[in-house]
């Protein structure tokens, strides 16, 4: 750090003897200035992963192994209390719905007791498969088994929460609650929470699954219309309002986005990323980055913006100081844009500025 700082006191004194140590030194700024944001934080997550900032929500308790029932990458363990369906190709005397019993077991005719706690139905599936061949009740046996109803009220949480998963609960739980079971929001919550809830039956269909039971698990699994309903966290979270806490159903599907950021970098007083608002311009970006320096290129700004659909990275050139002085038309930012303010002696925005700020794979902490 004590060599950095007399190089770049020796750079200043020759910037103008050599101009290409301007560039040089532009360089050298922005890379130390990605080595004491991203390295530190980096260290400090290897070094004490537990000192992790508290959820951001306003109270509640923790998730515990109690309340999760499965993490999103896993699939369902069947538990005592749930009920299925067991459906035995040729053997309409196997095929039934049964419950699982308090020691974890359900009685199937011919086998007897069998085990189902702890299994996922693919498993339970094959295990009953395999008995019924050992036993030579079927030579080759088609089952299928599915979960009927749950021994509680499921609900769905992902996204931007620091637990996500399957949750069981009684009655009718808030969205606040369920946000405090799964530990909380995280840092990067976006402005709402969105709720996917199954459209349910009406007469007409309930029953026609009501005249072949059997059925009604593939019914269920048929549908996918469901209704989507969008929730503003901010009151909730931040402002104490409750009157958008609303009261979940069995089956939701809540999903916290992350928030969406951009990014400005180069001759600006404070670069780095910052969330994005509905209807962010440049001008508020510039005005969020604190402004340009005196050494800014403001007729060779940059944006960078991933094309829609593609993933290509176009470049837009921009004139910043005639949108700031609203000589221009403001322009929109979109996620993940990078604005890039150049130094005026530096020619190669795309490649010089670019690469030493790093946007291509670090993230700075947003502002």
């Amino acid at each position: 750090m004590i060599q950095f700082m007399y190089a770049r006191q020796a750079m200043r004194q020759d910037e103008t003897a050599f101009p290409r140590l301007a560039v040089v030194r532009q360089v050298m700024s922005l890379a130390l200035l990605i080595a004491l944001v991203v390295i530190p934080a980096r260290a400090q997550n290897r070094q004490n992963p537990a000192s992790q900032p508290a959820p951001a929500t306003t109270s509640g308790p923790t998730a515990t192994a109690g309340n999760i029932l499965v993490d999103p990458n896993e699939d369902y363990r069947l538990a005592p209390g749930d009920t299925i369906d067991v459906y035995v190709e040729d053997a309409t005397e196997l095929t039934q719905t049964y419950r699982i019993a308090a020691s974890g077991a359900f009685e199937m005719p011919f086998l007897g007791a069998l085990k189902a706690q702890g299994k996922t139905t693919q498993e339970l599936t094959r295990f009953i498969a395999d008995n019924l061949r050992e036993q030579d009740y079927l030579k080759k046996p088609v089952v299928r088994v599915t979960v009927k109803q749950y021994s509680g009220q499921i609900f769905f949480i992902q996204g931007a929460v620091r637990s996500p998963g399957l949750y069981q609960l009684e009655g009718r739980p808030s969205l606040l609650k369920l946000i405090s079971l799964a530990g909380g929001l995280q840092e990067n919550y976006g402005p709402h929470a969105l709720i996917l809830r199954p459209v349910k039956k009406n007469g007409a269909q309930l029953a026609a699954v009501s005249t072949n039971p059997g059925a009604a698990q593939d019914e269920a699994a048929d549908n996918d219309d469901y209704e989507l309903i969008k929730v503003a966290l901010t009151p909730i979270v931040q402002d104490g309002n409750f009157d958008q806490n609303v009261k979940l159903e069995p089956g939701d599907i809540v999903n916290i986005p992350a928030t969406k950021v951009f990014y400005v970098a180069g001759e600006v007083v404070a670069p780095g990323s910052f969330q994005l608002k509905e209807g962010t311009t440049l001008r508020q970006a510039i005005s969020l980055a604190q402004g340009t320096t005196f050494k800014a290129a403001l007729g060779r700004g940059v944006i960078f913006r991933d094309e829609p659909g593609t993933g290509k990275r176009q470049e837009i050139p921009v004139d910043v100081a005639a949108v700031m002085n609203g000589k221009k038309d403001d322009i929109v930012i979109f996620p993940n844009d990078v604005i890039i303010v150049p130094n005026s002696r530096v020619k190669s925005v795309s490649s010089t500025l670019l690469n030493a700020f790093g946007v291509n794979a670090a993230r700075i902490p947003i502002r």
